[in-house]
């Protein structure tokens, strides 16, 4: 485990440091670039601070292991790619049911398929959000450094123990293998599960305000059935609509009536923009670059950074719209997330997609052209 101070490590790596950071005692996962130093580094570091490491035969098991320790009471998480996380949709969505707090890391890269298996890509976010079926809220993260790679880690296990479901670290191959700075500090904030107060816990009911039951852990004596199937507060299965509906209803709202204390967004120059770069993870370096040479020319460009996509941050975006002419929307796909800033917009101001695929990252003249054709 690194020392707290200054060090030159790989994205990856630093994702690796803040899960042990934040708690995390159990780790399983399969190879697969470009992944694979999460796991690595984890391998040899786990097992110092009383953690246990596990590479599984495959990544239905390495989310399912996860799902069981998360229950028996530790910390958890699992890493993988593309290929890997559409085996783990299935057990995504047992854990959004059952309410099991744990960290998947998605390094991604270039699909469908194997694809690109090595260079990066922003091509998952709609499957972060919509991978499993069913009705469900999901928290995804987005870091664009090394050094978010470590906060962003420790962030995501805070927010999975809070609001007891999964959360998803949307990182991609050049975040994951880009070498820089990274400084560990001497500590980091680490919230845990709430626990039950008495032996008769409801872990699928509470009439907390929050909507987040208390979770207990097999073991500790509790009665405690854990079930993917519809089921009472006390975990019982029932099919009647009632149940199903309080489930639903409660595991959504339980996520967007915080969307304002989960949201997080980073913004440069936006004040007195006019023109709106909207990115989020390695997207948004290139057009930060491209924000500051608008901005040494004389144009009102600004940026404004998700660092947090899912639950979408809909008020703020309509408060930019009313505020700027047009936003520039810059990502690794096709456009996605594009269409979610369309969908709130609602014609308050214009909306450009700016999207690349390949593997490559959109260029920072290529986002500078497209802000000064805005300004004409």
């Amino acid at each position: 485990m690194l020392k707290p101070g200054k060090h030159l490590v790989l994205g990856n790596v630093a994702c690796a440091e803040g899960a042990i950071r934040a708690g995390c005692r159990f780790f399983a996962g399969y190879p697969i670039t470009p992944a694979s130093e999460i796991s690595h580094h984890l391998a040899w570091e786990l097992p110092k601070v009383g953690g246990v490491f596990m590479q599984m035969e495959d990544e239905i098991a390495s989310i399912a292991s996860i799902i069981g320790a998360s229950w028996a009471g530790a910390k958890s998480m699992t890493a993988t790619s593309g290929p890997g996380y559409d085996l783990m949709q299935e057990n995504i969505g047992y854990a959004h049911m059952t309410e099991t707090p744990l960290v998947l890391v998605n390094v991604q890269r270039s699909g469908p398929s194997t694809g690109q298996s090595t260079d990066p890509s922003q091509q998952d976010i709609y499957q972060a959000k919509y991978g499993a079926h069913g009705d469900y809220e999901v928290i995804a993260v987005t870091p664009w450094s090394v050094q978010e790679m470590f906060d962003l880690t420790v962030r995501a296990f805070n927010l999975a123990e809070t609001y007891r479901t999964p959360v998803m670290l949307m990182s991609d191959g050049l975040i994951g293998h880009i070498e820089e700075k990274l400084n560990v500090p001497e500590k980091v904030e680490v919230m845990n599960r709430k626990k039950p107060s008495s032996k008769d816990c409801t872990p699928w009911g509470t009439d907390d305000p929050s909507g987040v039951p208390e979770m207990p852990a097999f073991g500790e004596g509790y009665k405690l059935l854990v079930t993917g199937s519809t089921h009472k507060p006390d975990g019982v299965r029932n099919f009647a609509p009632e149940y199903h509906q309080k489930i639903i209803y409660r595991i959504r709202d339980k996520i967007l009536n915080a969307e304002h204390k989960i949201r997080d967004i980073h913004t440069e120059h936006i004040d007195d923009a006019k023109v709106a770069v909207l990115s989020f993870g390695a997207s948004a370096r290139p057009s930060m670059e491209a924000v500051e040479k608008a901005r040494e020319s004389g144009i009102k460009a600004g940026l404004y950074r998700l660092k947090t996509i899912w639950p979408f941050p809909e008020e703020p975006v309509r408060e930019l719209a009313d505020q700027v002419d047009a936003i520039i929307v810059v990502e690794m796909n096709v456009g996605k997330l594009v269409r979610e800033v369309e969908r709130v917009v609602c014609g308050k101001a214009k909306v450009i997609s700016l999207h690349k695929v390949g593997g490559q990252l959109p260029l920072s003249r290529e986002i500078l052209d497209a802000i000064r054709r805005e300004q004409q």
